[in-house]
């Protein structure tokens, strides 16, 4: 049985969110429903507990509260991803990896390598950015395309290798075709030599992570692409059931 201070707690954060962190009083009261009265009642706690915090022209934002409790999650969610990834592992053979999108970067969060001699290693940490690597593909997919174009104008799409798509249109067209098919593909686009197949990982309706198995291109090759997409959706689809906000509900 869920508590409804607690539900409408969590109501205000979740508006705060959706408005990019910072909104005003009518604007929580429109995204919520909540009288301003309870609104208000709940800002104070949340002020208190510094989940929140209050501007100088009144508006109310999100608070440093939620750094901590965001970076200790963020550091779980590395460790459930494990069992799915070392599955990945299995199914290809090669070096399997989680990634999420932190502003205009793609970052490594978790991995498990491939047992193989000659394997790929994505440093867990490392930041790059989402045009050139099949990750981010997946990542800016589940975006809307205005917020897509947004990230490819802040970032130049620099090229990385011959085989980067640099071009506006040509990046769009391939967001485009990773929608439709539900994977994405890195053909040394990052780094010569290297192949890598990304899919999404869902939160409900949301593109939340994506998984990814990476390896030299004449293994990568020489998998069946479509078997191979369909069982890493099939395992990013469990992990994404874990994360789902009423996963743990009941």
């Amino acid at each position: 049985m869920s508590v409804q201070s607690v539900e409408r707690a969590l109501d205000v954060l979740e508006a705060l969110a959706e408005h990019g962190g910072e909104a005003g009083l009518s604007e929580i009261a429109a995204r919520t429903g909540l009288p301003y009265g309870t609104i208000h009642r709940l800002l104070r706690t949340l002020l208190t507990r510094g989940y929140v915090r209050q501007e100088s022209d009144k508006r109310y934002a999100l608070g440093g509260g939620l750094v901590r409790l965001g970076g200790i999650a963020e550091s779980m969610v590395g460790v459930w991803a494990q069992p799915y990834l070392t599955k990945m592992v299995e199914l290809s053979g090669e070096t399997a990896n989680l990634a999420e999108l932190e502003g205009d970067f793609v970052v490594y969060v978790a991995q498990v390598p491939s047992p193989r001699r000659l394997r790929m290693f994505a440093e867990v940490g490392r930041r790059v950015l989402p045009h050139s690597t099949a990750v981010g593909k997946v990542l800016l997919a589940g975006r809307p395309p205005a917020e897509a174009i947004a990230v490819f104008e802040r970032t130049g799409m620099p090229r990385r290798t011959p085989n980067t798509i640099t071009d506006m249109t040509a990046m769009l067209a391939e967001l485009d075709l990773v929608r439709a098919r539900g994977h994405a593909m890195d053909l040394g686009e990052e780094e010569l030599g290297v192949h890598c197949l990304a899919v999404p990982v869902w939160d409900g309706d949301r593109v939340v992570a994506a998984m990814s198995v990476s390896g030299p291109a004449e293994r990568i090759d020489a998998l069946d692409r479509d078997d191979l997409a369909e069982g890493m959706r099939k395992i990013a689809l469990d992990f994404g059931t874990q994360l789902s906000p009423v996963a743990g509900a009941g």
